[in-house]
């Protein structure tokens, strides 16, 4: 890894801020392009030592751990009986990447016309798809296939489907009359079927080990770690330098850019460091002390996330991944996957899914299905008890929207970090509708011989009212943000739609901030594509 301080005296054309899903992405595509020269600023550490990352069952680790995420929770949500949720975001090469839950999913074709017709022109489904392509290397690709990419850094691979319980649940789902398809990113995502995930050989493929790892040896790219960005310095509408630190010192480098300067920190990063800039709304920038540089009222709005709940049961047959929870199952699943890279340790569990619409009138599908053959939290922190599976469901379109502001312009402390969830009356409506489509697909006649008790809601939260207290109470986010430096060209857009900052020259932003409008599915792919699709565009 190269990591130098002697870095803020080069000559750099372009600095990438975060090397995360999007950051990682542009670095080796700017950096193929030999007379370029290429920094590449991160705040973390490199990821690619730590076990944890590496084996994708245990992601719930790293997304737990202050050397990987940034620690963020929310502002008490008053809908969600005034909790505050985890926001876990990446901090290290790889960010985002290294710490979810590796699942692949585009989203709907209908998403993106949708964010042309928002302002977003050039980001239809069709002029987004060679470039999902371009990333994606597919362990199942057929030839011929017009949807999906073989040639691409990012591995992906549907999983193996050992337990039993994934194939009982695609019947179970295909009895209550939905459709199964044979390819969720293909020509069909609504319906029911394998949900690829990030991962090749047996390993985690983040953006790290999948763009940037085989970068490194060009000499026209730096990467420069434990790097912590202050700001940036805008002179006359235009972005001249990044201030940031390194370490633990508190003396700050100046970072210069002769063509370009990418934001690329997240949903929650991207707008802090505008605002700490003096871009964005100046009633807002004022309250935290911040000198107001450019007027720019759309940093920081427009936050969007994905809620879910589990909605478990018991399994009468000994045969969901309860077994394995306990010290001697671990140790079972480890040696396997440090000996062979096989396994119950290559996979992240989330093998089969599906999408569905909350009622006929939706136009395509707004609930998102997880199923899992056991029955605990995501994030590893509970657990049943008992023999289960479950499904994560929740809206996947809602309405509701937030924002992210800085409290000041100390870079070490947290912004302002406020989802405004469950704010519009469809949400709950979308909510009680996944519930209860879940429940029917579990009562279907092939899960007879398996179907215990519902462990969560429970078989006495039938009314609206018990449903609705259940999401208050348990309720998560999905770690889906998103939205917060908006592309289009309306008043509250932040960018516009080649990705430049409105307003300031020399400066783009380019991951989930800028989507439009959240997406039918997990972020980490249309993030990998937003980068492709840029870099293409300005090499």
């Amino acid at each position: 890894m190269k990591n130098s301080t002697n870095s803020a005296q080069a000559n750099w054309d372009s600095i990438i801020i975060g090397a995360g899903s999007a950051g990682c992405v542009l670095a080796a595509r700017l950096s193929e392009d030999p007379t370029h020269r290429v920094l590449l600023l991160e705040a973390g550490s490199a990821t690619h030592r730590n076990l944890y990352v590496r084996m994708p069952s245990a992601f719930y680790k790293p997304m737990n751990s202050p050397k990987f995420d940034w620690g963020y929770h929310s502002e008490p949500q008053p809908r969600l009986n005034n909790r505050q949720l985890h926001c876990p975001r990446g901090k290290g090469l790889g960010g985002s990447s290294a710490i979810n839950g590796m699942v692949y999913v585009r989203g709907h074709a209908q998403d993106f016309d949708r964010w042309a017709d928002m302002g977003a022109q050039g980001w239809s489904y069709d002029e987004v798809l060679p470039h999902f392509r371009q990333a994606e290397n597919f362990a199942q690709y057929q030839p011929g296939d017009t949807y999906r990419g073989n040639h691409g850094p990012l591995a992906t691979r549907n999983g193996e489907m050992r337990n039993p319980l994934y194939s009982v649940f695609l019947e179970a789902c295909a009895q209550a009359g939905y459709p199964i398809s044979p390819d969720l990113n293909g020509a069909q995502q609504e319906g029911f079927g394998p949900l690829p995930m990030t991962v090749g050989n047996g390993f985690r493929c983040s953006t790290d080990q999948g763009y940037l790892k085989p970068a490194l040896a060009r000499p026209n790219l730096q990467v420069q770690t434990q790097t912590l960005v202050h700001k940036l310095e805008i002179d006359k509408g235009a972005a001249q330098a990044v201030i940031a630190s390194i370490g633990s010192s508190k003396q700050t480098q100046r970072y210069t850019a002769n063509a370009q300067i990418y934001l690329c920190s997240g949903a929650i990063g991207s707008p802090a460091i505008l605002q700490r800039s003096g871009i964005g709304a100046g009633e807002h920038l004022q309250q935290a002390g911040i000198a107001v540089t450019h007027e720019l009222p759309g940093v920081g709005e427009n936050l969007m996330d994905h809620l879910e709940i589990y909605l478990q049961q018991a399994c009468t047959a000994p045969i969901s991944l309860q077994r394995y929870l306990g010290p001697l199952g671990k140790m079972a699943i480890g040696v396997e996957w440090l000996t062979k890279r096989t396994g119950l340790g290559a996979t992240n569990h989330f093998e089969v899914g599906g999408f569905i619409r909350s009622n006929p009138q939706q136009p395509w599908p707004d609930i998102q299905f997880h199923f899992l053959p056991v029955a605990m939290s995501y994030d590893g922190s509970s657990f049943a008890g008992e023999h289960g599976f479950q499904v994560h469901v929740g809206p996947m379109l809602s309405g509701s929207r937030g924002y992210v502001r800085a409290t000041s312009d100390n870079p070490s402390a947290a912004p302002k970090i406020e989802f405004n969830y469950m704010s519009q009356p469809e949400d709950w409506q979308v909510f009680r509708s996944a519930i209860r489509q879940a429940r029917d697909i579990f009562a279907q006649p092939v899960l007879d011989a398996y179907r215990g008790h519902e462990i969560q809601p429970g078989a006495g939260a039938q009314s609206d009212q018990a449903l609705d207290a259940f999401v208050a109470a348990n309720a998560q986010s999905a770690y889906h943000p998103c939205g917060t430096c908006k592309m289009g060209e309306d008043e509250l857009a932040v960018v516009d739609p080649q990705c430049r900052v409105r307003g300031i020259t020399g400066l783009r932003v380019v991951d989930a901030s800028i989507f439009p409008h959240i997406t039918n599915g997990n972020l980490n792919a249309p993030t990998i594509m937003a980068a492709e699709k840029i870099a293409a565009e300005v090499v």
